[in-house]
C-alpha cells in the first residue's frame, strides 16, 4: 500500500485552494435544533459573495444544504433548504457545493438514491461538488446524518449512483464526495468501515473527502498552539484515517470551518483564527493533498443572541462586515486557484 505522502503526491491537484462559503444564516446546534434569526437577504448576500470571490470567473463555491427524509416527494424539483434558492448565487463563475443530507428514519436508502439522481438532474449543470450525506459519523444529533439508520449504506449506494447519473448527463465537471468531522480513537476506523461496506470499487467512485472542523470552538486551543493543532489534525486525518481505508489518494477539502464571535470571543480573534487556519491549509496543499476551504458562514444567524451557534458569520445578520470578512477576501486573493 502506498504511504499517505506518496498517495497525496500522486493525486491530481490544483495549484491553489478552491475557496467557498455557506452564504446563509441558519446553523444547526449541538442540541439537534437550528439557530436562526432574521431571514437571508439575497441582494447583500450576493454582493458579499462578489467581493469575496474578487473577480468574475474565479473558481468559488457556494455551499448549500438540501435533504431527503421520509416526507420527501420524489419527482422533483427539490428546493435547497439553506440558503433558499441557492442557484441564484451560482453566477459570475461560482458553482454550488451541494450537500445532500440523508435523514430517513425508515432507512429508505433506495429513495435517497433516487433523490440523488434527481438532484444531479436539477442542479448538475452548475454544481461543482455534490456531498453525499453530512457528518455521518455523528450519531447523537438529529440535525446530522449519522443519527439515522443505514446512513453508511446510503453513502455507499448514493456515491456511485450520483456519479453515474452525472456522467450520463455529461456533467463531467461534477465531483462526488462525502465527509466527516475529525476522527480519533475507535472512531478513526469510520472510513475503513465505510470502504469495506462499499466494496473494492468504492474508493474509485469518490472524487474527494470533506472534513468539517472547528478548532478552538468546542475545545479551547491556545493561540500559540493553533497552527500546530491544525497541521497535526490534517496529518492525522490523511495518514491515520484515510490512508488505511484506501482513500489516502483523494483530495481533502475542508468543507466547514468557522469561529464564532460573542462574549469573550472577539471579532479580532475571529480574523486571526481564519488567517491562521487558511495559511496552514495552503502550506499543506501539496504535501497533504488539501484541495479547498469552505467557510461557515457568511452571516450570523442572529447577532443579538450570545449563543455559540448564532454568531459564526463573517458579517453580522444585517451583513455588516466583521474584520474576518476582509481577512478571508485577502486570503482568497493570495491562495485561490
Amino acid at each position: 500500500m502506498a504511504t499517505a505522502q506518496e498517495g497525496a503526491a500522486a493525486m491530481t491537484r490544483r495549484t491553489g485552494l478552491l475557496f467557498g462559503i455557506y452564504p446563509g444564516g441558519v446553523a444547526g446546534d449541538d442540541s439537534g435544533s437550528l439557530a436562526a434569526g432574521p431571514p437571508d437577504e439575497p441582494a447583500p448576500a450576493a454582493a458579499a459573495l462578489d467581493r469575496l470571490q474578487g473577480r468574475p470567473g474565479r473558481p468559488f463555491l457556494v455551499r448549500a444544504y438540501t435533504g431527503f427524509d421520509d416526507t420527501t416527494r420524489l419527482g422533483g424539483p427539490h428546493a435547497t433548504e439553506a440558503p433558499a434558492d441557492a442557484a441564484r448565487y451560482a453566477v459570475r463563475g461560482r458553482r454550488l457545493d451541494l450537500v445532500a443530507q440523508y435523514r430517513s428514519g425508515s432507512a429508505d436508502v433506495e429513495g435517497y438514491c433516487a433523490f440523488l439522481r434527481e438532484l444531479v438532474e436539477q442542479y448538475g449543470a452548475f454544481t461543482e461538488t455534490l456531498q453525499v450525506a453530512e457528518e455521518p459519523n455523528v450519531t447523537d444529533n438529529p440535525v446530522l446524518d449519522g443519527y439515522y439508520p443505514a446512513v453508511r449504506e446510503a453513502i455507499v449506494c448514493g456515491v456511485p449512483v450520483a456519479k453515474a447519473r452525472a456522467r450520463e448527463l455529461g456533467h463531467h465537471h461534477l465531483r462526488v464526495g462525502c465527509n466527516s468531522t475529525p476522527l480519533f480513537g475507535p472512531a478513526a476506523g469510520f472510513f475503513t468501515d465505510l470502504a469495506a461496506a462499499g466494496g473494492a470499487d468504492f474508493p474509485a467512485q469518490l472524487d474527494y473527502v470533506g472534513l468539517d472542523f472547528f478548532p478552538d470552538v468546542f475545545r479551547p486551543v491556545a493561540p500559540s498552539e493553533l497552527a500546530a493543532t491544525v497541521s497535526g489534525l490534517l496529518r492525522h486525518h490523511r495518514e491515520t484515517v484515510l490512508a488505511p481505508a484506501g482513500l489516502g489518494h483523494l483530495p481533502l477539502h475542508v468543507t466547514e470551518h468557522g469561529w464564532p464571535t460573542g462574549p469573550e470571543r472577539s471579532a479580532a480573534r475571529q480574523a486571526e483564527v481564519v488567517e491562521t487556519v487558511v495559511d496552514v491549509l495552503a502550506a499543506h496543499a501539496a504535501p497533504l493533498g488539501v484541495s479547498g476551504y469552505t467557510h461557515f458562514a457568511l452571516r450570523d444567524a442572529d447577532s443579538t443572541r450570545s449563543g455559540l451557534f448564532h454568531r459564526f458569520g463573517l458579517t453580522t445578520d444585517d451583513y455588516t462586515p466583521k474584520p474576518a470578512f476582509e481577512t478571508l477576501r485577502a486570503l482568497v486573493e493570495r491562495y485561490s486557484v
